[in-house]
C-alpha cells in the first residue's frame, strides 16, 4: 500500500494538531503532559502506524506494530502518576497520554472522521468534568 507524500504530511499534521488541541486543555492544568508531549505523542503513534502500513508485506499484518505502540504508550504514561503518602495524582494525564497515542494511531490508519469525533468526546470529558467535579464532587479542604 502506497501512501503518497501529501496525504501523509495531512496525516501527520492532523494527528499533531489533534494532540495538540487536548494537550492546550492539559497545559491549561498545568499537567505533566501538555501540549508539547501530547502534539509528539499523537504524532509518533501516527507516525509509527504509516510506516507499519508502508512497510507491512502481503503476509503482514501492520497491526502488530500498533499494538506495540498500545503496549509501550503505559510506559511513558506511568512516569506521569505521582504517588503521594494518600493520594495518587496524574491519572488523567495517563489516560490523556494514552487516548492521544491512540488519535494518532487513528488517523495514521486515515480515520480523519474517528480521530475527530473522539478528540472532541475526550475534550468534553476534559473539560465539562472538571468543571462538574470540582463543583460537585470535590470535599472542602480546609
Amino acid at each position: 500500500m502506497a501512501i503518497g507524500f501529501e496525504e501523509i504530511a495531512i496525516r501527520l499534521i492532523s494527528a499533531a494538531l489533534l494532540g495538540g488541541l487536548v494537550g492546550f486543555e492539559r497545559e491549561s492544568k498545568h499537567a505533566t503532559a501538555g501540549l508539547r508531549t501530547l502534539m509528539l505523542v499523537s504524532l509518533g503513534a501516527a507516525l509509527i502506524t504509516i510506516l507499519a502500513l508502508e512497510t507491512a508485506g502481503p503476509d503482514q499484518n501492520p497491526a502488530i506494530l500498533s499494538a506495540g505502540v498500545v503496549t509501550g504508550i503505559g510506559f511513558l504514561g506511568a512516569g506521569a502518576i505521582l504517588r503521594d503518602k494518600n493520594s495518587v495524582h496524574g491519572t488523567t494525564t495517563a489516560a490523556s497520554i494514552w487516548i492521544v497515542a491512540m488519535i494518532g494511531m487513528t488517523i495514521g490508519y486515515g480515520m480523519f472522521t474517528e480521530a475527530i469525533l473522539t478528540t472532541t468526546i475526550v475534550l468534553t470529558v476534559l473539560i465539562v468534568l472538571f468543571f462538574y467535579e470540582n463543583k460537585y464532587l470535590k470535599k472542602k479542604h480546609d
